[in-house]
C-alpha cells in the first residue's frame, strides 16, 4: 500500500539536519528515530549543503535567483511593447510627413 505524502516545516528538517550535522547521531539513526526514509533525511541533507540559505523555502516560494528571472522577463516583455508602439509611431509619421 502507499504511503501518505506528509509535508514537514521548515523547522523540522533543519532540527533533523542539525542533529546529524552535529555528528551527535548517524543519518540512519535520527531517520528511524523520527520515523522518515533514509532518502529523504539524504535529499534534505543534499539541499541543505547546495544552498543552506534557500533550503526548505516551501512551496511558491522562489529563489531570489528565479525572482530575478522572473522580474527581467517582465521587464523584457514591457521593452518589446514598447518597441512595437515605437515602430507603429514612427510609420505613422513618416506617413504623413510625404
Amino acid at each position: 500500500m502507499p504511503r501518505k505524502r506528509v509535508k514537514h516545516t521548515a523547522e523540522y528538517k533543519q532540527e533533523a539536519l542539525r542533529r546529524v550535522v552535529d555528528g551527535k547521531e548517524p543519518t540512519a539513526t535520527v531517520a528511524d528515530a523520527l520515523g522518515l526514509p533514509k532518502e529523504t533525511l539524504y535529499r534534505w541533507l543534499r539541499e541543505y549543503k547546495a544552498k543552506p540559505d534557500e533550503a526548505f523555502r516551501g512551496n511558491g516560494k522562489l529563489t531570489s535567483q528565479d525572482e530575478e528571472i522572473r522580474q527581467l522577463r517582465r521587464k523584457v516583455a514591457r521593452l518589446e511593447e514598447e518597441r512595437e508602439i515605437l515602430k507603429k509611431a514612427a510609420t505613422f509619421f513618416a506617413k504623413e510627413s510625404r
